[in-house]
């Protein structure tokens, strides 16, 4: 086996990342760009981009706090939006317009207040005609913002899956990495998110803190486990720029990625000792429970609506969303934009996706997932192999011990070694116009 790269070069989550998008010279109108589109399965999501604190690690689009009333002309603008796309959406539609799935992501969705939240929820049904009491719909929340009241909410308007982030049930941890709280107020929280009887509660873990043990870390995954919670993800600490903790010191990346690794496979290992299920490199499922949220990736065959200035949306061929940035001026410049926009039929900022990056998507986020991809239903969809398509990352991939040889011809399925590097697998499959526009992506 050839010597392995770094285990953890980027988490992906979408292909092709925002720093790859640049602004659209011809500003294509919403309603040519899903004209020819299936609108029969869409997914749904609606971006809120406000948090009580903003965690050390986050690089997400969310500002702190809400000065001068901005939630309501966030959802002002918000409802201006739906109904743009609502309209581009059935201007040619040849058959309904059709949500089976919805999200409420962040930021912190729970930020906003009950009757903010009911509001929120009347955007996506009566603007955008998403049943939410009849579809899989996922929320994000926080220790702080899980109140009796907006857990109510979202239980009665249909949420089937709540996940919160905790991070660490050690507060010296959840101190260094910027996210203090006290597990009192942790545990307090996982019991009204019970209370609510909403049927997934996942839980997010960080692993590679300073000062982070292995017996503490298993203090915070037994911790967890006591909720019996339906999902557990498990998320590698990275320090990236422009973030409190990008601009601390390190220890040595070699170290680090070994603490690191070490401490996922303890808790890949603790996990499945207690009947989870390993579904990707970050996420668990308990043996038997629902599955009523979002599968750990983006479909493959497009199809997102997103609502927010911090929120994407794809077709077949392009990507699109508003600008993107990290420091919070520029975050709150660009929300600011956002709520004083009258206009929003048109895209803004995007890329385009070819056959080519259609091949590497769907490549990419079928394979990072634990049960593999069937090399027919590639096949189906492009008319090629994947062993075609991409012989040298292939080989490569097999070189490094991350292919499951035993998985058979007609799938294609990583190792317990292959998901350990997932966080190398995806970037490796990325496009080299794709890493041209990323590197000279100036981060702001």
């Amino acid at each position: 086996m050839t010597n392995a790269p770094r285990p953890y070069e980027s988490y992906v989550y979408a292909y092709p990342h925002k720093t790859a998008y640049r602004p659209l010279a011809d500003r294509p109108a919403l309603r040519e760009l899903w004209a020819g589109e299936r609108k029969d399965a869409l997914s749904l999501y609606l971006h809120i981009p406000f948090c009580e604190v903003r965690c050390g690690f986050c690089n997400l689009f969310t500002r702190i706090g809400a000065p001068d009333e901005l939630t309501t002309r966030y959802l002002d603008a918000l409802d201006r939006q739906a109904t743009a796309v609502a309209d581009a959406l059935h201007a040619r539609a040849a058959t309904g317009v059709r949500f089976a799935a919805a999200a409420f992501g962040g930021g912190t969705p729970t930020f906003l207040d009950a009757g903010e939240l009911e509001r929120l929820c009347d955007i996506a049904e009566k603007r955008m005609g998403a049943d939410l009491r009849a579809v899989p719909l996922s929320v994000e929340t926080s220790p702080s913002t899980a109140t009796a009241d907006r857990l109510s909410v979202l239980a009665e308007r249909g949420a089937t899956r709540v996940s919160i982030g905790v991070q660490s049930f050690v507060e010296e941890e959840a101190k260094a990495a910027v996210r203090p709280q006290r597990r009192s107020d942790v545990e307090a929280a996982l019991g009204r998110i019970r209370d609510a009887r909403i049927p997934v509660l996942n839980i997010d873990l960080i692993y590679g803190i300073d000062g982070q043990t292995p017996e503490s870390w298993r203090l915070s995954l037994d911790a967890a486990l006591a909720w019996r919670p339906e999902e557990l993800y498990l998320y590698p600490l990275y320090a990236r720029p422009l973030t409190p903790l990008g601009r601390r010191a390190h220890p040595s990346e070699a170290g680090w990625d070994a603490q690191r690794l070490d401490l996922y496979r303890r808790g890949r290992d603790h996990l499945l000792a207690q009947g989870y299920e390993q579904v990707s490199m970050r996420m668990f499922r308990r043996s038997g429970a629902p599955r009523e949220g979002a599968e750990d990736y983006a479909c493959q065959t497009d199809g997102m609506i997103g609502l927010g200035c911090g929120a994407r949306s794809y077709t077949s061929d392009l990507h699109y969303s508003f600008d993107y940035a990290v420091g919070m001026r520029e975050i709150r410049s660009i929300i600011d934009a956002y709520t004083t926009t009258e206009d929003f039929s048109r895209a803004e900022v995007g890329r385009a996706v070819d056959a080519d990056e259609a091949r590497r998507r769907h490549l990419l986020q079928s394979l990072l997932q634990a049960e593999g991809m069937a090399v027919e239903g590639y096949r189906e969809r492009f008319g090629s192999r994947p062993a075609d398509d991409f012989p040298a990352e292939l080989d490569r991939f097999a070189d490094l011990g991350w292919l499951d040889t035993a998985a058979g011809p007609g799938l294609l399925r990583l190792s317990p070694t292959g998901l350990a590097y997932s966080d190398a697998l995806g970037p490796a499959l990325f496009s080299p116009a794709v890493r041209a526009a990323m590197a000279s992506y100036e981060a702001k």
